[in-house]
């Protein structure tokens, strides 16, 4: 790749349209890497739904004492199995921030190769700060669905009052409702962005500058300022279009069933085949879609360390200066991106019997 290609990707400060604009654009030039690159754990992901949909249909149609242990394990099975995935997925977005970073620096290719070597080489730390990531996501919904029954709380207080002061316009109290329920909807999604947004960067942090769990949580909740509406742009994009994607999938299947004699809104009743084709359209669909996420996120991380600390300047002499090795000094930013290679210590001195080595 010419270093041309490289300055199609300019490192300046993105805004929400930018920043999805120039994800989609690198993800049509890279498609089918990135399709291998997200597809083993939407695979994993898949695997769970098939034998979460199957499990749990005949979990309530079983009359044997036996079969229901069966099934109700193979349900519980199923979930671990998809957590799995989606914890699989953080680690591999990981992976792919590396990769995105080695192309903008030196025009490295993007390869699934490169990708899994990088999750490779910092798996468990991957895996345990994907576990906090993942609990810090549950908490941040419970915190965004306590801030919704507040607001919702208040609101309907209200509207009921204006019922007992108001019998004759009933149609007030509804509209009182009605927007208490958006208002507290739209707060809730704000709270849920605001807390999930801390921990976006712990993956990229530990994969481009090296450091470990802790640190990457501090240095994530350091550089997550301000990004919850780009974030929110981003995800709701990608929220979108997998919803796009898989309407477009799952009509054709539910006209097939249909036209087969079979009810697409009793999922009790559907036969097997129909339940496992049902089960593998959301993973299908995202696995196309998915890595518009990681490229989204990845792009996000270099933008923040653009705008907070001048990470196009570093880029920029790095390229033209090479990397700044890997010294046993602290740096608050960290080199532009940490090598894999770990330097062999210097040698000790050699004593020659004078003392401070004079004379």
């Amino acid at each position: 790749m010419s270093a041309l290609s490289a300055s199609q990707l300019p490192l300046a400060p993105l805004g929400a349209g930018d920043l999805i604009d120039r994800a989609v654009r690198l993800y049509r030039r890279h498609l089918f890497v990135l399709i291998r690159t997200a597809a083993p754990p939407v695979i994993i992901v898949a695997a769970g739904w098939i034998l979460f949909s199957i499990s749990a249909r005949r979990v309530f149609i079983t009359s044997e004492t036996e079969d229901l242990f069966l099934f109700a394990f193979l349900w519980c099975l199923s979930v671990v199995i998809m957590s799995a995935g989606y914890l699989l997925t953080l680690v591999v977005m990981g992976g792919a921030t590396r990769t995105l970073v080695a192309h903008l620096l030196r025009n490295d290719p993007v390869t699934a190769t490169a990708t899994y070597a990088a999750v490779r080489a910092r798996f468990w730390g991957l895996f345990v700060a994907s576990l906090v990531v993942f609990g810090w996501i549950l908490a941040s919904f419970i915190a965004a669905f306590v801030g919704f029954e507040m607001v919702f709380f208040v609101f309907l207080m209200i509207s009921m009052g204006l019922a007992f002061a108001a019998p004759l316009t009933q149609w007030i109290p509804a509209v009182v409702g009605g927007i208490g329920f958006v208002i507290a909807t739209v707060l809730a999604v704000w709270v849920f962005f605001f807390v999930a947004a801390r921990v976006a960067y712990v993956p990229q942090v530990m994969l481009v500058e090296g450091k470990g769990v802790f640190e990457a949580l501090g240095r994530s909740f350091s550089l997550a300022r301000g990004n919850v509406r780009r974030l929110m742009a981003m995800t709701l994009f990608t929220t979108f279009a997998t919803y796009s994607a898989l309407m477009i999938l799952m009509i054709p299947l539910g006209w097939y069933g249909y036209l087969n004699g079979i009810d697409p809104l009793n999922s009790a009743q559907w036969p097997a085949w129909y339940a496992v084709a049902y089960s593998v359209l959301g993973p299908l669909s995202s696995i196309l879609l998915t890595q518009v996420w990681m490229l989204g996120l990845s792009l996000l991380y270099v933008d923040e360390r653009v705008r907070h600390e001048g990470y196009d300047i570093e880029l920029m002499a790095a390229r033209q200066l090479g990397e700044v090795p890997d010294v046993n000094v602290s740096s608050p930013l960290g080199t532009a991106l940490y090598s894999e290679r770990k330097q062999p210590p210097p040698p000790a001195p050699r004593p020659t019997g004078r003392v401070l080595d004079l004379g």
